[in-house]
């Protein structure tokens, strides 16, 4: 095993347990940049602050105090695929900050489009809740979104994409962005 040949860290579960997969921590900053998803492993690697915005990072859930699910580690396995930063936290459901904001900022901006009636806005705002879950109500949200941001124009869909595209879900990617 990979792991024996440099020793246990004293956080590891021990020999007992050396076969189990675990999940590390990742610290991500604020506005949902990764630092690391390694923390407990390579504790070396943390930063008090985001090299790319400055903002400050964050291990754990703001609400319930989880460790943000980082590197899965396999026994035997070594490398692996890159974590993914997600939008809501494993333990409690509850949304990370990055995800709060950028869902703000989305909201933000169907405010600001010109060419809209109020209806077609609040719906608009409305969708982008489902576009962020992959529920039964995704695909309706993002044929709702397709419509109505089309009717805002290009402009409008590109900037929607640069403030959704980390925290939309998989499915609604697919139908709105496909390709």
């Amino acid at each position: 095993m990979v792991r024996r040949l440099f020793g246990n860290p004293p956080w590891y579960p021990g020999e007992e347990d050396a076969d189990v997969s675990w999940y590390d921590v990742m610290q991500v900053c604020l506005n949902g940049h990764k630092i690391t998803a390694m923390l407990k492993s390579s504790p070396e690697y943390g930063k008090q602050h985001c090299s790319d915005c400055g903002a400050t990072t964050i291990s754990n859930c703001q609400k319930c105090q989880a460790g943000i699910q980082g590197y899965h580690h396999v026994p035997g396995v070594i490398g692996g695929s890159l974590t993914k930063v997600h939008a809501f936290c494993h333990e409690c459901g509850e949304p990370y900050p990055w995800t709060t904001a950028r869902l703000g900022a989305a909201q933000e901006l169907a405010e600001e489009l010109e060419g809209l009636n109020e209806e077609e806005k609040e719906t608009l705002k409305a969708s982008l809740d489902d576009l962020v879950r992959d529920t039964p109500r995704t695909t309706l949200a993002a044929t709702r979104f397709k419509r109505i941001v089309a009717k805002a124009g290009k402009g409008a869909a590109d900037t929607f994409k640069d403030i959704l595209i980390g925290v939309i879900s998989e499915a609604a990617k697919k139908m709105i962005w496909p390709g």
